[in-house]
């Protein structure tokens, strides 16, 4: 599988930092029938009491009605969605690539599970994103053999 990448829309909303939060705040979109694939849940170190849900994706008429009645909110924030085989050093060589176009990084959240991976980049800007874009796929193609050697 080659390595894909897409613009994504995380929805957001803030929770009071409590057992449940969570919970409630994923009840409508599971009564909705949405299939989400990212859930980041994280406490707000300089808001004492508060938490943040991010998650994606928030498709179709019910999902998204069902989302906007939860309180959460398509997030501003340009993100890509970056998914395939992993290999190892694919992070790394990721990460170095992004550096490279002078883009830095709002957040990353990364994962694999069995030899695929999956990882969501924030970016500051849709520019940022878009650079950061053609950085992954470059870095994420296999490298060339060269003649003569054997692998």
């Amino acid at each position: 599988m080659a390595v894909t990448v897409k613009r994504v829309a995380l929805w957001r909303k803030q929770v009071e930092n409590r057992p449940g939060a969570l919970a409630e705040t994923l009840a409508p979109l599971a009564a909705a029938g949405a299939n989400l694939r990212v859930v980041m849940g994280y406490a707000l170190p300089h808001e004492p009491g508060r938490s943040v849900v991010e998650l994606f994706p928030v498709t179709g008429r019910r999902a998204t009605t069902a989302a906007r009645e939860a309180g959460l909110a398509e997030s501003d924030i340009p993100c890509l969605l970056a998914e395939g085989d992993d290999r190892p050093g694919l992070g790394q060589r990721m990460a170095q690539a992004i550096a490279e176009q002078g883009v830095n990084l709002s957040f990353l959240m990364a994962e694999t599970v069995g030899r695929k991976f999956s990882a969501i980049f924030g970016f500051a800007s849709g520019e940022d994103a878009e650079k950061a874009s053609r950085a992954i796929r470059a870095a994420a193609r296999p490298a060339a053999r060269r003649p003569g050697r054997r692998r």
